[in-house]
């Protein structure tokens, strides 16, 4: 079976308002088995994909989504994220996040849990 030498897969469409983008900020993170983050917020859009492992990850107010490997994910700027956890309690969490900055910007801001 012949392969195509390039093949496009469809992951994730991000809408970012009207933002300036003067930087971007790449981090890999890992989670151990178990870990959460807890409630916080990004002062900038920030989007991702799960490189290893299962992420759960709410907005507050929305479902709790499952994010297994391969998935992409986009945490909107100014936005409360309940959580974003690794949802294994024996596997690692490993995952990309692009950081994307309109000039000198903390990357996350942690909230007080409710």
């Amino acid at each position: 079976m012949q392969m195509d030498p390039i093949a496009r897969k469809h992951l994730l469409a991000a809408e970012m308002d009207s933002r300036n983008l003067a930087a971007v900020d790449v981090r890999e993170i890992r989670f151990a088995p178990g870990v959460q983050s807890g409630r916080h917020l990004h002062p900038c859009p920030v989007v991702g994909f799960i490189r290893e492992g299962t992420a759960s990850y709410q907005i507050e107010g929305e479902p709790v989504l499952t994010l297994p490997t391969g998935s992409a994910f986009y945490e909107p700027a100014d936005t409360v994220i309940e959580n974003f956890g690794n949802a294994s309690d024996c596997d690692p969490l490993i995952f990309v996040a692009f950081y994307l900055l309109d000039g000198e910007q903390e990357l996350i801001r942690i909230l007080e849990a409710r």
